[in-house]
């Protein structure tokens, strides 16, 4: 999966060398990077590998064209990629390679995505000119386990057309180190729980969900759309996340926000259905 595929002549995707794409996938497809990690916490928290197995299926069927891996994108594998996906714990401990590669998709136009906690590392506010936003590892910024009340702030917004202010039981974080000029745009906040890891911050109302628009020096206009939770494997599959995160992710590549919400994609050619039994494919 993590193998970068050639460019067919119509500007689509091809396979491997020139090989045909997957059956059902757009050749046109916005193209998307999936950048997950090794399985982390206890079962049903921070499944990175799962995800990466169970959004490589939801992209490519809502018209996407996937890569992915479970390490950081080389500069070939993102080449001709619109958006980078984070969902890897503690993402931004980058090497200075991975900044050079990030940093040059970005300068291009890039867009990243970030979920939970992919952007927490040792440096905040050099993550947050990427994301608008970065938590420090080693700090209890975090409510472990909690009711995460939405309070969508931008209901005019088309990422959120499909958000109300629901609750999720995830994990919401709070101190966070926010980019200044450009500031992030908020598109929900949320009221942290009183867990005992939220100590004073108890009540605190902290943006959960977010755009970021911004350029790197000497680069051209990049965009970021950040979820903050997804510590519950579950909730990625809740209908109204996971239509907001489509439309996140369509956003940041500087699609129509309804790009992969609205796929529909074309009826199969007769005659290739099943294959016969003695003819196994």
């Amino acid at each position: 999966m993590a193998q970068p595929y050639a460019l067919a002549q119509s500007g689509g995707a091809a396979g491997p060398q020139g090989a045909p794409p997957p059956q059902g996938q757009n050749p046109n497809g916005m193209r998307v990077f999936l950048w997950a990690g090794l399985k982390s916490h206890s079962p049903g928290f921070h499944d990175y590998p799962q995800f990466l197995a169970d959004w490589s299926k939801i992209l490519t069927e809502h018209g996407a064209v996937v890569d992915g891996a479970l390490h950081s994108p080389g500069s070939t594998s993102i080449e001709h990629t619109d958006v980078v996906v984070i969902y890897k714990g503690d993402a931004a401990y980058l090497s200075d390679g991975d900044k050079a590669t990030l940093e040059a998709f970005v300068k291009r136009g890039g867009g990243l995505v970030s979920f939970h906690d992919s952007l927490c590392g040792p440096d905040p506010a050099y993550f947050a000119t990427l994301l608008g936003g970065a938590k420090k590892h080693g700090e209890v910024n975090f409510t472990l386990e909690a009711p995460v009340p939405y309070t969508v702030v931008d209901k005019s917004n088309p990422i959120m057309q499909d958000m109300s202010d629901l609750t999720l039981f995830d994990e919401a974080f709070f101190t966070i180190t926010w980019a200044k000029n450009p500031a992030i745009h908020v598109l929900a906040t949320a009221r942290i729980a009183p867990t005992r890891s939220a100590g004073d911050h108890k009540g605190e109302v902290v943006p959960q969900i977010w755009t970021y628009e911004h350029e790197l020096p000497g680069g051209q206009p990049a965009r970021a759309f950040v979820w903050m939770q997804g510590h519950t494997y579950a909730n990625f599959a809740n209908y109204q996340v996971q239509r907001t995160l489509l439309r996140g992710i369509a956003w940041a590549g500087k699609k129509p926000a309804d790009e992969l919400v609205n796929y529909v994609a074309p009826p199969r050619p007769a005659g290739r259905g099943m294959a016969p039994a003695n003819n196994p494919r």
